[in-house]
């Protein structure tokens, strides 16, 4: 078992068990991080402050899209019951919102509901190219 934060998303130290009762006896590693690392949003700024004031390079991106593309096949592993690895995400032609660089106030919406009422819902493994 694991514990990412302790009470809250950026709250350490995190921790991992021998078993699923999280108690000290079955610890088997804690992090240990200082108090002025404890929360990331303010290590992030930290980090772009200083490269402003030091003139050092500073571009999130590739993590951004990694984290993003990762998200993507996440998702499309879930929706279609298949494994997605990098390179499937990549080259897929799949768009999760068909034409959605199109919608208007007044366009249709991009998913409606069928005669019962219902919106379609993913199949995982039912349709292993698309989501619905």
């Amino acid at each position: 078992m694991a514990v990412v934060s302790h009470s809250n998303d950026c709250d350490p130290p995190s921790r991992t068990f021998k078993t699923q009762n999280p108690q000290r006896s079955s610890m088997i590693w804690e992090s240990k991080v200082a108090d002025a690392q404890r929360n990331p949003y303010q290590n992030e700024w930290n980090d772009l402050m200083d490269a402003i004031r030091n003139d050092k390079p500073y571009n999130e991106v590739k993590r951004g899209v990694e984290a993003s593309l990762v998200s993507s096949m996440g998702r499309m592993a879930a929706h279609t019951g298949q494994e997605i690895t990098f390179e499937d995400m990549l080259n897929s032609d799949h768009e999760f919102a068909p034409d959605v660089d199109k919608l208007t106030m007044t366009s249709a919406a991009p998913l409606v509901a069928g005669p019962d009422g219902k919106y379609p819902i993913p199949m995982p493994g039912g349709n292993r190219k698309r989501e619905y």
